[in-house]
């Protein structure tokens, strides 16, 4: 039996086995013109295999710096693109610049609520204010919630709004939060009960006449 797990490693598996067998035979063609020409046609079933990728710019130049890779940079054909060097892969990848954690004051909140709240901070007093108060901190605590499973007050989402905006943005009235109910105020939620206790007689009377 011929296991996969007795075969060479495949250098790029996407690629698959036979298109490997097909460059591991260019390396035994002696002909150098006949060589180049069977480079273009294996090049052309490896970009068969990606046919959503044809669009995209330089699409060919990764085709035959594949090509190389699969023979190990050992194949001496004429490519219509700069031969790709073993050290190009062979290097590091530079350090990313991330943002420091310690200007994350809430990290259970994440950047974007901070910046949101900071957005909010600015804006004058009025509807949309008030209205992106609400949204955020009912986002906030659908995220509270997300990694802790217990209850968490209404208090508490505003006390952590007052320290994301260091004070700027403080909720002083008896509005309360509601996970499914994003950026509703309390007059908006009085309302939406006032209209379900008025429809549930109805309902009630629609059963009875039944």
């Amino acid at each position: 039996m011929d296991y996969n797990t007795q075969r060479n490693k495949l250098a790029l598996p996407e690629y698959g086995r036979h298109i490997q067998r097909m460059v591991e035979y260019l390396r035994t063609i002696p002909n150098r013109e006949k060589r180049n020409e069977q480079a273009h046609a294996v090049i052309g079933v490896m970009g068969s295999l990606f046919p959503y990728l044809r669009d995209i710019n330089d699409f060919k130049h990764k085709l035959w710096d594949h090509l190389f890779i699969i023979a190990n940079f050992d194949l001496d054909i004429d490519s219509p693109y700069p031969r790709p060097e073993p050290i190009t892969f062979e290097e590091k990848p530079r350090r990313m610049p991330y943002t420091s954690p310690d200007t994350i004051v809430l990290k259970h909140y994440g950047r974007g609520v901070q910046d949101m709240l900071e957005n909010i901070a600015e804006l004058p007093e009025g509807e949309k204010r008030s209205y992106s108060i609400m949204a955020v901190a009912n986002h906030m605590k659908k995220a509270y919630l997300a990694w802790n499973k217990e209850s968490v007050s209404d208090d508490m989402i505003y006390r952590d709004i007052e320290r994301l905006t260091k004070g700027r943005v403080v909720i002083s009235d008896s509005t309360r939060l509601s996970v499914g109910n994003y950026g509703y105020s309390n007059g908006q939620n009085r309302q939406k009960r006032q209209q379900q206790q008025q429809q549930q007689p109805q309902q009630r009377r629609r059963i009875t006449n039944k």
